[in-house]
């Protein structure tokens, strides 16, 4: 389940954090998946520095103790954490139903068009999945899905869903819905992708979580106001699509070197 929250400019983050976990207590689903910096707001870049925290941090915990009141897995949207040098990253932790922290990705690819985030923030050096009770499971963040290689270097790593975290423009809608199925057909995964809804800082968000499957096939889309956007899934699909049409097993790569001009 994507749990797609808006970020009202009047809210303040202690409120909106109250919110959200009020929202995930009142959910039976396997998997939830919350947006990009739902906490802060993508766009309150003069916060960025202020609403840092580590992993061990207040909003990580909170989220860790519903977690394991729930029983569920839960990718926790992304925050800004203030890592151990007192660098800052945009990390995604994917929270198994014990309360664990089974893995965490930095997001690798800062946007910087009409952004500060790639000027604030450090971007990550590492990509891997994570076996669970539920698949393997990897992870992205918003503008990765522009960047195919990531998601091609995730399914080999195992992963048969991806779960992308995003605050992604309405401005851009149509590239989001054209990307999200891309990187589920050409990888065969599942991908789950929570985006953040309505109006934050002056900018429009496109909403339109998504659940793609590993055909390509949109199994629950939202609209741009907040929405809980469900899908139930096949964990055995991705297994199965890529016996019965075994392109990934066709890829070839060129020498190094090989590439001649024309």
């Amino acid at each position: 389940m994507c749990l797609q929250i808006d970020c009202p400019d009047g809210e303040s983050v202690a409120d909106r954090v109250r919110r959200v976990l009020a929202d995930l207590r009142s959910t039976d689903a396997d998997l939830v998946v919350l947006p990009e910096l739902w906490a802060t707001g993508y766009f309150r870049f003069d916060a960025y520095q202020a609403q840092a925290e580590p992993l061990t941090g207040p909003t990580l915990t909170a989220l860790r103790e519903v977690a394991r009141e729930r029983r569920f897995h839960l990718v926790a949207g992304s925050l800004v954490e203030r890592a151990d040098d007192g660098r800052l990253h945009n990390t995604t932790a994917l929270i198994g139903p014990g309360g664990d922290i089974l893995h965490t990705y930095r997001k690798i690819h800062l946007f910087g068009y009409g952004s500060d985030e790639a000027r604030l923030l450090t971007p990550g050096t590492t990509v891997d999945a994570v076996r669970t009770e539920l698949g393997c499971i990897g992870l992205a963040t918003c503008y990765d899905l522009r960047f195919p290689e990531l998601f091609r270097l995730l399914g080999d790593a195992g992963a048969d869903l991806v779960a992308v975290v995003s605050a992604w423009p309405a401005a851009r809608l149509e590239h989001w819905r054209v990307l999200t199925r891309a990187r589920a057909i050409e990888n065969q995964v599942h991908l789950v992708a929570c985006n953040v809804a309505g109006r934050h800082a002056g900018r429009d968000l496109a909403g339109a979580s998504v659940v793609v499957d590993p055909w390509g096939v949109v199994l629950a889309e939202g609209g741009q106001g907040p929405a809980r956007v469900r899908a139930e899934l096949d964990p055995a699909l991705p297994a199965a699509v890529r016996a019965e049409f075994p392109v990934l097993t066709h890829r070839r790569l060129p020498p190094s070197g090989g590439h001649q001009s024309r």
